[in-house]
Parts: C-alpha cells; sequence; structure tokens
C-alpha cells in the first residue's frame, strides 16, 4: 500500500525528493566533456558540482567570470580532483 502512496515523475525518478547525486550514482564520466551554461548560479552551479564529482571535465559557460571563479573554487574545496574551466559566454560574444 505504502508504495503506491510514493508518485513517481515521467522519467521514472521520484518527484523532488531525488537529488543530481543519486540520479548520478555509479556513472563515471572521467572521459567525458560538459558545458554548463548559467554555470555561475543555481541549478547550473550545482550541476557543474555533481558533473565534476562524476569525473568529467567541466566547462562553465558564465557572463560573470568573477562570479564563475568563485563557483569554481567552492566546487574544488568539495571535490579536490575536479577538471572545470570558467568560460566567458555572453550573448554579444555570439553575434
Amino acid at each position: 500500500m505504502f508504495g503506491l502512496l510514493k508518485r513517481r515523475s515521467p522519467s521514472g525518478f521520484s518527484s523532488s525528493s531525488t537529488t543530481a547525486e543519486e540520479v548520478t550514482v555509479g556513472i563515471d564520466g572521467s572521459c567525458l566533456v560538459a558545458i554548463i551554461t548559467g554555470a555561475s548560479s543555481g541549478i547550473g552551479a550545482e550541476t557543474c558540482r555533481v558533473l565534476a564529482l562524476r569525473g568529467l571535465h567541466v566547462v562553465m559557460g558564465v557572463r560573470n567570470t568573477s562570479a564563475g571563479e568563485c563557483v569554481k573554487e567552492e566546487i574544488v574545496k568539495k571535490v579536490p580532483t575536479a577538471k572545470i574551466e570558467v568560460l566567458e559566454l555572453g550573448c554579444c560574444l555570439v553575434w
């Protein structure tokens, strides 16, 4: 009966109680590179942290490189083996 009360999202994971770390358990990303936009705050920063934790080479796409460097420093404190770079990706650079 209790299993019926626990709803799952379309992805198959529990709704808001599942974390990025839980979803990526067991993944070896050591041969992968990820470019994450919006990486200097919020979901982007958390995505960078978890991907670095799983061994990916992470490129943080940011508009504010100072903020990006601060996030990078925090990630490296938590994940000393992190392979992570900060890259300025302002929309004015695209045009």
